[in-house]
């Protein structure tokens, strides 16, 4: 079911079952309508240009070619799901995350004391030694077992996997956006710009979303008021109204990631793949740099495994009109 990396000249018999297996997903998925819609934002859906091909692309990521999605209507949360609201869904419904399945989850470095990394931090990702396995650590208490979200209710919440997310979602009768409602909501009516407010970063010197200043991994300057999450309103809507759609955590979506995939997808309501190892991720988060991972733009994307949660990964829902 592995389509070719890279469009080719010669049509062949296995990329037109591929493409027609896509048009089916398509047409057939599931529609979600029951859930309130109260605090989302609906689309009016349609075309629009999806991916990005520039300098700053990560081409391994398949940001690219640039191509021409159509998507139906759609709702989507004007804000990320917040700590608040996922303590209603566990207290409801008695939902263990994956984490607290396992006892440990991903927590960046600078964000445990000094004085007791030694005694929380089992160990560290070789090569990115910077994220640490700390026992304890889950979406309640997302630095170790010594800390809270008491005071972060109207943060996004965190260390939540995506079958976490989807669990939320199936019980707010709601769905995850797919990778194209994600971004068509993300570019707030604006084609082929680099962030949700245009091409410029910081323009005008302000700031308009949550990433790293400074020097990473080691100091994080916080000249956006940040250090870590911040509240879901910290920052202006972008065009449609949406809030903290870039920076701030990671946001899962509904697909399968592959690289490739989009060359032989659907050009309307496209889906990932049928199965697939990881499921794609958008947005970028807090700890997002220049120097080593700039996925804050719109058209970019990257993908964890269904099972994996970190201190900068969370969701929004979708909804069907």
């Amino acid at each position: 079911m592995t389509p070719p990396p890279h469009p080719c000249c010669v049509p062949s018999r296995q990329r037109a079952a591929l493409l027609q297996i896509s048009r089916q997903a398509s047409v057939e998925r599931a529609r979600v309508t029951s859930g309130s819609a109260e605090n989302m934002i609906q689309l009016d859906g349609g075309r629009f240009l999806m991916g990005a091909e520039s300098p700053e692309s990560f081409l391994a990521d398949g940001e690219g070619p640039i191509r021409e999605v159509t998507l139906d209507p759609f709702l989507l949360d004007t804000y990320p799901v917040t700590n608040e609201r996922y303590l209603e869904f566990t207290r409801a419904t008695g939902h263990v995350t994956e984490s607290e399945r396992f006892g440990w989850s991903f927590v960046f470095h600078t964000h445990i004391p000094k004085e007791a990394f030694t005694d929380v931090v089992e160990d560290t990702v070789l090569g990115i030694e910077w994220w640490c396995k700390v026992p304890g650590a889950n979406w309640r208490r997302p630095e170790g077992p010594d800390s809270s979200i008491d005071s972060k209710m109207n943060h996004p919440v965190t260390h939540v996997a995506w079958t976490d997310a989807a669990a939320y979602c199936r019980w707010a009768g709601k769905r995850l956006p797919t990778e194209a409602e994600w971004e068509f909501a993300a570019r707030g009516g604006l084609e082929r710009k680099t962030y949700p407010w245009g091409d410029e970063l910081t323009p005008g010197g302000r700031h308009l979303c949550n990433i790293w200043q400074g020097e990473f991994p080691l100091r994080d300057a916080a000249e956006d008021g940040f250090a870590g999450t911040a509240p879901v309103d910290a920052f202006p809507p972008n065009g449609f109204g949406f809030h903290t759609i870039t920076g701030n955590a990671w946001e899962w979506c509904a697909d399968w990631f592959h690289p490739a995939w989009h060359i032989l997808a659907s050009k309307k309501n496209p889906l990932g793949p049928v199965s697939g190892t990881n499921r794609v991720m958008k947005g970028g988060s807090y700890l997002c740099h220049k120097s080593y991972c700039n996925r804050y733009r719109v058209g970019a994307r990257t993908s964890n495994t269904p099972d994996s949660a970190t201190t900068n990964i969370g969701f929004r829902c979708a909804r069907d009109v």
